[in-house]
């Protein structure tokens, strides 16, 4: 990306605050034009005093003179210290607004995305956490630079430039000559930067997305003593980013070293050619000091240019990959149908899928899914049973071939409301960092406090909230695995839709949570239309239907009883499930 077409980007959000802009512009030149008066004064004062020197005037003129002048400095300096607050703060200000707007922005545009942004391989949640904080931490500190470095910066050498071209031609030219050089050095250094920039990004976007993953698997790194591997494989890391930050040093300084000679190279000129012209009477002494001083005003921008274009190429570096996130083609397609009511009729017609990693999950997939059925989907793991889950439920979309949901395309649905009516449980739910009620709550935003209490007891976990020291307003984060999954149960209790997908629901629970949930479950399929996903016999013999997959092809579909008297597939399966149980000694034990 380029600066131009990165501060096209910007301008958008830099828009809603004009009225900051136009204030810390108008400072900004107000300034521009102060940081010019030291140069004026001084080449007045050094020919007064000059002149009161040839003429032998006493120590009295001099004193006067001198009172005059630091009174007139002083009180510059006091009126530049107002409008360099002003014109600071407004620009910090600018700056905090933009990066509120850039964080929240982001966050409101990765939320739209489909599930295939997040399961792309480029999209792990570390390398995203990454893009996004140096994303927005790099923009904000360009506008940063542009309002409250560059501007002034540039401004004052504008003015300067023009009060030394007024003074003599040449010596501007001298000046004006100087700047192309550096910034083309600059640009030079830049462009033999870009590669090791990049490669910079990559690494820190690997190295947090490996302390992530670290730290959600330090159960089992420590429970395998792996703690040297791991180690090892973040050195590797962290020494390749070190080669390249030292390759990065090394050029950076020598470009540096060569735009520093430049601009001393700049003053010695403009010394020489000051004196010359000072020497053939066409200039006072005075104006030695004016132009040195009026360069350094112009070689100031020169002087924090380096520091500045580093910031500003790192900007461009990790802008593409945030515009990247806040550009994708990857929103969730949002039909426009909504249905008086859902009757629960779901059809998949020559279903294939593949994800974003390139894996085929299912292979012409056909099935009917009745309303106000439960149907099971029993396969070995990776069949493709939970990819049919997210395909009904939107998450995903067929790569080929139709899900009809009562007649109408899913496509066409509005996604929001097509959500708002399917409960979905899964293996492991999530569980957000806030108090049980708020949990619950996330079921339905407006439900009263009995209403939750309610839902925690069709979920079985009422009791052993309130035996807890703060109750429903305890932190939901502190609770086990399985009372989290009874939370998570508890959401759908409150949700109360007409579709429900249960994937593996109790697998977390203990034997006892299990048959309460199980009956909590029974209870709630009743009128709804149910899919569950399960290695549980109890939970597959009440199916009304039963789909079997293999390898993401359906295989068999029937009751159990058709099924398992076909002697296939499922029969097979089925037979695995009880022999893993060793259901004849549970019966000689039961018989007992």
């Amino acid at each position: 990306m380029g600066l131009i077409a990165l501060f096209k980007k910007l301008i958008r959000y830099v828009k809603p605050y004009k009225y900051l802009v136009i204030a810390t512009l108008t400072l900004t030149f107000i300034g521009s034009f102060l940081a010019q008066v030291n140069a004026l004064v001084l080449r007045y004062t050094v020919d007064e005093l000059t002149l009161l020197a040839e003429n032998n005037n006493g120590f009295k003129e001099g004193i006067s003179l001198l009172l005059t002048i630091s009174a007139i400095l002083l009180s510059k300096e006091l009126i530049n210290a107002a409008i360099q607050y002003g014109q600071k703060y407004y620009g910090e200000k600018l700056k905090i607004y933009i990066s509120r707007d850039f964080a929240q922005q982001v966050v409101d545009k990765i939320l739209t995305y489909r599930m295939s942004f997040y399961s792309s391989p480029e999209n792990e949640s570390g390398k995203l956490q990454t893009r996004i904080d140096l994303g927005i931490s790099s923009l904000t500190q360009l506008v940063k630079n542009f309002f409250i470095d560059i501007l002034p910066l540039f401004s004052n050498a504008l003015i300067a430039l023009f009060l030394m071209f007024q003074a003599n031609v040449y010596i501007g030219l001298v000046s004006v000559g100087v700047i192309p050089i550096f910034f083309y050095i600059s640009s030079l250094q830049a462009n033999k930067l870009k590669g090791f920039r990049r490669k910079m990004r990559g690494f820190r976007e690997t190295r947090n997305n490996g302390i992530i993953d670290l730290i959600s698997s330090i159960t089992v790194i420590k429970s395998f003593t792996r703690e040297d591997l791991e180690s090892k494989k973040h050195e590797d890391i962290q020494f390749d980013m070190t080669e390249n930050q030292l390759k990065t040093r090394r050029l950076s300084f020598l470009f540096n070293g060569v735009k520093v000679f430049i601009e001393q190279f700049g003053v010695v000129i403009i010394i020489v050619l000051t004196s010359y012209f000072v020497l053939n009477g066409t200039m006072s002494i005075g104006a030695i000091m004016f132009h040195i001083l009026l360069f350094n005003n112009v070689s100031a921008p020169i002087r924090e240019l380096h520091r500045i274009y580093d910031e500003v190429n790192d900007a461009l570096i990790y802008s593409e990959a945030f515009f990247d996130i806040m550009d994708a083609n990857e929103t969730e397609t949002e039909g426009s149908y909504i249905p008086e009511k859902v009757v629960g009729k779901f059809e998949l017609k020559n279903v294939d899928f593949t994800y974003p990693n390139d894996t085929k999950a299912l292979f012409d997939v056909s099935a009917l899914i009745k309303p106000n059925t439960i149907n099971a989907l029993v396969g070995l793991s990776g069949a493709g049973k939970s990819t049919i889950i997210n395909l009904l439920d939107k998450f995903f979309e067929p790569s080929a071939g139709n899900i009809l949901l009562d007649g109408v395309d899913l496509k066409e649905y509005n996604t929001h409301w097509l959500r708002n009516h399917i409960g979905l449980v899964l293996q492991k739910n999530h569980i957000f960092n806030g108090s049980i009620k708020e949990n619950i709550l996330y079921g339905q935003e407006d439900a009263t406090h009995e209403e939750v209490v309610e839902a925690a007891k069709k979920a079985h976990i009422h009791d052993q909230i309130i035996d807890l020291p703060k109750g429903y307003d305890s932190k939901a984060t502190m609770l086990s695995g399985g009372q989290k999954q009874r939370v998570a149960i508890a959401r759908l209790f409150l949700k109360n839709p007409p579709i429900i997908f249960l994937d593996e629901p109790t697998a977390s629970l203990d034997a006892i949570a299990t048959e309460q949930i199980k009956k909590s479950l029974d209870s709630i399929k009743k009128g709804r239309t149910v899919i569950i996903i399960s290695h549980s016999i109890s939970q597959i013999i009440d199916a009304e239907n039963v789909i079997v997959l293999e390898k993401g092809k359906v295989v068999e579909e029937g009751t159990h009883e058709e099924l398992y008297d076909n002697g296939s597939a499922y029969y097979n399966i089925f037979n695995a499930m009880a022999n893993s149980l060793n259901l004849d000694k549970i019966a000689d034990t039961l018989h007992e």
